[in-house]
């Protein structure tokens, strides 16, 4: 009877029909809670319904139960980073890493939540070892492949993806991975595999998704324009019917945040809150220059970086849905934005703090460099006065196509189709200018094109910004040595250039849709 009642449970997981699973989970508790299995899965329950805390409950107890399992330890190191005590997760992932010293799976497992702690470095470590013991394993050599990105060995993640290719040409994503690791020349590229292969492909198949994007990035770099275009055209049209998504529903979160954080609320901003600068917001649409102006600013020995980190969002969800035993079902996004409003912005501001002081880096100023906090910049000066927010702007055009060309592993859904784009440009661009007009002299504004053609100028205009002295190497920011994991990791070892600058008028002909669009919402868009 119990048996059947946790396989149905199990089964309730896998099929989604989560609140029927935690009903089914706890009923099966009720009656053995000394199975440390049964706490698993509704640690497992709990995280796939977003209550972080519920789900660290759980995986506690099952640690508790079973100390020596190493499922339980991973459960728990996760939930605990999801919840923001990383300093603890940090140190059961070392103990768990000795524990696992000869299993190269476990080991790899444990590198996967090191990158998610952020530790890109022992991250890479775990990697490393994994692969030593057992170096045939193609995904081992993926996972080495990305800690190496991200750490910035560059030419040695290619040397291995370029060997885990010739042995597995079907790993479909790594051609991606490769691609954009470097300029791709005429002497040294992989258009030709890549188009062999794609031709054997389904037509519906997809594993074109990267490969289009992969071929799209090659031709690209060949000066191939039209090429390059077809296959990004190509594959963000399959992206996007692989998705199922609604820009409309990010426009309304857009209005209703500006609705809800209007002027009187926001009158109380600098009267609220934690009185502490030490964290450094740096927004923008993904692939804006928000990693360029990080790894400048983070080059000044009184500032270290994050990385994109999700330490707001979760502080505002936890805070603003309310304890785990009072939430049976989560509110919509839009009845979320509202709950905000009545939050305790000092006790906010704390877990925020609590939060980042988790993190190994140790600075008088911790950058959060998380594109999509641009959502909260009401909150932020509503729950930490004195922090510093900087906003990166790019040319509307540029901004677009730089996000519909890249393939995101998660996150930014309008980017695969030149409408979405446009819409929801228009509805950023919009809120902007909200925080912009009752906001005023709280953002600090950067123009990436203003950045590239007068590096030193605005460099030594952002660190007066943030009130941080001029050092030199804030200009070579390309030997700033820290990890870097977002899709800029291999651009940002190279100095400034403007090579990026009006690229998309390579492309002004297929982009003309985007161009109108942009230009009916009240943008002024450069003529191609």
């Amino acid at each position: 009877m119990l048996s059947a009642q946790l396989n149905e449970a199990q089964r309730l997981v896998e099929t989604g029909r989560l609140p029927a699973a935690r009903i089914a989970v706890q009923d099966v508790l009720s009656r053995r809670p000394e199975l440390a299995e049964v706490w698993l899965l509704l640690a497992l329950t709990e995280q796939r319904l977003q209550d972080h805390e519920a789900m660290l409950v759980a995986a506690r107890q099952a640690a508790r139960l079973q100390p020596e399992s190493v499922p339980a330890a991973q459960k728990l190191a996760e939930a605990l980073l999801l919840c923001g005590f990383g300093e603890e997760a940090r140190g059961l992932l070392r103990k768990l890493e000795a524990r696992v010293q000869r299993d190269a799976r476990a080991l790899t497992a444990v590198a996967g939540l090191y990158a998610n702690a952020n530790a890109h470095l022992d991250r890479l470590r775990c990697a490393q070892q994994a692969l030593g013991l057992a170096p045939t394993d193609l995904t081992l050599l993926a996972s080495l492949a990305a800690a190496e990105t991200a750490c910035g060995a560059i030419a040695s993640a290619e040397q291995h993806l370029d060997e885990l290719l010739l042995q597995n040409p079907h790993d479909y994503g790594s051609h991606y991975r490769r691609g954009i690791l470097r300029t791709q020349s005429a002497e040294r590229n992989h258009v030709v595999e890549m188009t062999q292969l794609y031709a054997g492909l389904p037509a519906d198949s997809p594993h074109g998704i990267p490969l289009c994007y992969a071929l799209a990035k090659e031709h690209e770099d060949l000066g191939q324009y039209e090429q390059a275009y077809e296959n990004l055209q190509r594959g963000a049209s399959r992206r996007k019917r692989s998705l199922s998504y609604r820009v409309a529903d990010d426009e309304a979160v857009m209005r209703t945040i500006a609705e809800v954080y209007d002027a009187e609320r926001l009158a109380a901003a600098g009267k609220t809150g934690q009185q502490d600068a030490t964290p450094v917001f740096i927004t923008g649409l993904p692939r804006s220059g928000t990693t360029l102006v990080d790894r400048i600013l983070s080059s000044h020995s009184s500032v270290a970086s994050l990385g994109e980190i999700n330490d707001l969002s979760h502080a505002i969800s936890a805070l603003a849905l309310g304890t785990a035993q009072n939430r049976r079902t989560a509110p919509d996004r839009l009845e979320l934005v509202r709950q905000t409003a009545q939050l305790d912005f000092t006790a906010l501001g704390h877990e925020y703090l609590r939060r980042i002081s988790g993190y190994p880096q140790r600075a008088p100023h911790l950058i959060d460099k998380t594109p999509w906090n641009f959502l909260y910049i009401g909150i932020i000066a509503l729950a930490l006065p004195q922090a510093r927010i900087i906003h990166i702007r790019r040319d509307p055009m540029d901004s677009c196509f730089a996000l519909y060309k890249t393939l995101f592993r998660s996150g930014s859904p309008y980017s695969y189709d030149l409408d979405d784009l446009a819409r929801y440009y228009l509805a950023y661009d919009r809120l902007m200018q909200h925080w912009r007009r009752l906001l005023p002299g709280r953002l600090v504004e950067i123009q990436y094109e203003q950045l590239v053609h007068s590096q030193f100028s605005e460099t030594t205009r952002l660190l007066e910004c943030c009130g941080l002295g001029y050092e030199p190497r804030c200009l070579e920011f390309q030997r700033n040595t820290a990890p870097a994991a977002t899709a800029s990791a291999a651009q940002v070892r190279e100095p400034m250039h403007a090579r990026s600058v009006h690229h998309w008028k390579h492309y002004a002909a297929q982009l003309a849709p985007l161009a109108r669009a942009l230009s009916a919402g009240g943008l002024t868009v450069d003529s191609a």
